[in-house]
């Protein structure tokens, strides 16, 4: 029977704090903006970053791609490129997998 006795004590106690329905609503709203800020903002900006690179590529550019290969674009083709590696090797790659565009003459200075 100690137990009914402590429940409604407990009921008392949250009975008075009406006021911290403002900070019931306020801590979510504070952890969903530091979350867009640190988190979804940046992420957005990097992406739209990386979708104007890709866009912008064009035949000669030299880049490196996600397998951290280098090499300058012989042929655009839609979604994929034809990247030369050297003077005997070309690969087909996705255009989305290119990481950055080099400045030209990177390839023949390294």
């Amino acid at each position: 029977m100690d137990f009914f006795i402590q429940s409604a004590h407990a009921a008392d106690a949250g009975a008075t704090g009406g006021a911290s329905i403002f900070g019931q609503i306020l801590l979510p709203v504070a952890f969903f903006a530091i979350f867009y800020f640190l988190v979804i903002r940046p992420q957005s900006k990097r992406t739209k970053e990386h979708r104007a690179m890709v866009s912008a590529l064009t035949v000669g550019s030299e880049i490196i791609f996600a397998g951290g290969l280098m090499g300058r674009i012989k042929h655009l083709e839609g979604d994929y490129a034809v990247v030369s590696l050297n003077n005997n090797t070309d690969v087909k790659v996705q255009r989305a997998s290119v990481i950055s565009v080099l400045p030209v003459g990177t390839i023949e200075s390294v």
